[in-house]
């Protein structure tokens, strides 16, 4: 692992526990993507334009990384498409079961000392280390 990977990993982390503290400690809410998107695409409520706001950055700030520096887009993939949205619609179905994302338990409520997001986090990292390894052992690392 080369030193810039590392910098970069360390400074992004940093910037995701900034902007969920920040978001907590002067909003009051919690930064998970998913409850924060699904409240969006509900019908129009008092609180929709912040979250059409948030969704918005995350996208901006991803467009604004792919100009500066695209070469952090590109990656090789050995999966097919069938299997790449296979593997979304299960993380989806995984999100509503366990009431939230990574971002929600794996980021705020852990740093909340919350014990349901300990056990959404645990269980969605078990998950997704158990279908790596089938998926690498029994399919050759292809689907």
């Amino acid at each position: 692992m080369e030193i810039s990977t590392v910098i970069a990993a360390t400074l992004g982390g940093a910037l995701i526990g900034l902007s969920a503290s920040a978001m907590l400690l002067l909003n009051g809410r919690i930064a998970g993507i998913s409850g924060i998107v699904g409240g969006a695409l509900k019908l129009p409520q008092g609180d929709m334009l912040w979250r059409v706001l948030f969704v918005a950055g995350l996208f901006t700030g991803g467009l604004v990384m792919w100009l500066v520096h695209p070469g952090a887009f590109v990656m090789e993939i050995d999966r097919s498409v069938l299997a790449i949205a296979v593997a979304g619609l299960l993380v989806g179905v995984g999100v509503r079961l366990g009431s939230g994302c990574t971002s929600g338990h794996g980021v705020c409520g852990l740093s909340r000392f919350s014990p349901r997001s300990l056990v959404a986090t645990l269980t969605f990292m078990a998950a997704g280390a158990a279908v790596a390894a089938v998926v690498t052992q029994v399919f050759g690392g292809a689907l």
